[in-house]
């Protein structure tokens, strides 16, 4: 069985984008959010970006083909920004902490 024929890989892999989208369209009001909410969003998002951490993980550790084609095409497409999978999570981490340190000096 591939990688992808796996109802389990693709349930999770639905799931994940679901939340992220409705975390990115909740964020645009993130400016709008009392210190609690906000507190909550920067929590919900390290969650996120943990569990896509896990998942490409998954993805990279597969010996399927299009497991590893899919690795291949995101490696390619951060490229073309000048970017490696792994600063594309620092940056995001670093971001995170930032809008956490934001927060830590608004009190």
């Amino acid at each position: 069985m591939g990688f992808f024929d796996s109802d389990i890989v693709q349930q999770e892999a639905k799931q994940l984008f679901e939340d992220y989208q409705a975390l990115i369209k909740l964020g645009n009001s993130y400016g709008k959010f009392d210190r609690e909410g906000k507190k909550l969003y920067i929590d919900q998002m390290e969650a996120m970006m943990e569990r896509y951490r896990i998942f490409m993980k998954r993805f990279e550790l597969s010996e399927d083909f299009m497991a590893q084609m899919t690795v291949e095409q995101l490696r390619t497409q951060l490229n073309q920004f000048g970017i490696t999978p792994q600063q594309m999570f620092e940056q995001m981490h670093n971001t995170l902490e930032r809008m956490k340190a934001e927060l830590e000096s608004q009190s």
